[in-house]
């Protein structure tokens, strides 16, 4: 007897990866729609931060907390406080935002929904 689980499962997963396309090729990450957009993924340099020794400090954001981004650098894992500290992102076309820390403060699914100060 054949079982249809596997199958269901399979075209799930399809559909799943499908809609995340679609919503990237509809919603492309922008400099005005950067801090309500998923960071994981994007290129990240620290412009100026309270901890001296990550200045300059240039990787992809691979994890995101309340208060933290933890960034794949060419020397390991880091995590970065978010508060205090100018990150500048790298989005498409090459094109780089700068945003302070402290307005990414927060968890990242309740930051898409929060009212935010023009920056």
């Amino acid at each position: 007897m054949l079982s249809y689980g596997p199958i269901f499962i399979l075209l799930f997963l399809i559909v799943i990866n499908l809609l995340v396309l679609l919503k990237i090729m509809i919603m492309p990450i922008t400099p005005e729609n950067l801090v309500r957009h998923e960071l994981i993924g994007i290129e990240v340099e620290i412009k100026r931060s309270t901890n001296p020794s990550q200045n300059g400090l240039k990787g992809k954001v691979i994890d995101e907390s309340f208060k933290t981004l933890k960034i794949e650098t060419n020397s390991g894992e880091k995590i970065i406080s978010k508060e205090n500290t100018i990150f500048v992102f790298t989005i498409s076309n090459g094109i780089k935002v700068q945003v302070d820390g402290n307005i990414l403060l927060g968890r990242p699914e309740d930051r898409i929904k929060k009212k935010l100060p023009k920056w």
